[in-house]
């Protein structure tokens, strides 16, 4: 089933949004720490394992910094935080805009908490290149081993923004479902058309990437990983060419 990874991620975030309403209390910092370098370490082993999989270094290399100037020049992270902020802006003035002033306090803050807290979910789960990158590994016949990763991460950030944001929190699979899912079935749609080979350098270059972020998540070093999205790009479109 293709999208397996998908459902497990919805399911993770169900279960921690849920688990997060009941106590109503946020998760131990130091637990959260642990989860997340145990995430980082897994990572960076299969950005390993996945960038071992290329056949030509000179695709790789070439791929890998196109595709970041590409980002960089195109600056994907800023444009990803401004469309996330217009979108919280949006969804918390069409909130605001039907409350009078009695009701400030009362049901409309509540539509605007629910509305933050969608919101905010929704660009934490969905915004990050581990859910562009984990879409396609299970679109292009892969295990989801990044997404069922993700869902971990997911399941414990659901757990601690729905303690303090609320239900919105928990209402946000529903286009974390659509746009992940979307994005697995343009990979999958796209895998007809592309030999193993290309399959191969795709993944090795999404591998790179994933060293990038796993670096990232252990706070070794903050690198703009979705300004080298491109890079996914150029890997397939230089291995089409040259190594077929």
């Amino acid at each position: 089933m293709r999208f397996v990874g998908t459902l497990i991620n919805v399911g993770a975030v169900i279960a921690g949004s849920l688990v997060g309403l009941f106590f109503h209390a946020r998760l131990p910092k130091r637990l959260t720490a642990v989860a997340f370098q145990g995430i980082g370490l897994f990572t960076l082993f299969i950005g390993f394992t996945m960038a071992a999989k290329t056949k030509s270094l000179l695709v790789l290399v070439f791929s890998i910094v196109l595709g970041a100037v590409t980002g960089e020049l195109l600056d994907i992270d800023k444009l990803l935080n401004r469309f996330g902020e217009w979108l919280r802006k949006r969804l918390e003035k069409k909130g605001n805009g039907h409350e009078d002033t009695k009701a400030r306090s009362g049901g409309v803050a509540e539509q605007s908490r629910f509305a933050e807290g969608l919101v905010t979910a929704f660009l934490l789960f969905c915004m990050g290149s581990m859910t562009v990158l984990g879409a396609v590994e299970e679109g292009l016949g892969g295990r989801p081993n990044l997404l069922a990763a993700k869902s971990v991460l997911d399941g414990f950030a659901s757990l601690a923004l729905a303690a303090s944001l609320g239900v919105g929190v928990l209402f946000s699979v529903i286009p974390l479902f659509i746009y992940q899912g979307g994005l697995t079935l343009l990979a999958g749609s796209l895998h007809a058309v592309m030999s193993d080979v290309v399959v191969n350098e795709v993944s090795a270059v999404g591998g790179l990437i994933l060293i990038g972020l796993g670096i990232t998540i252990l706070e070794i070093k903050q690198l703009k990983v979705l300004n080298m999205l491109p890079a996914l790009v150029f890997a397939g479109v230089l291995a089409a060419v040259f190594l077929r």
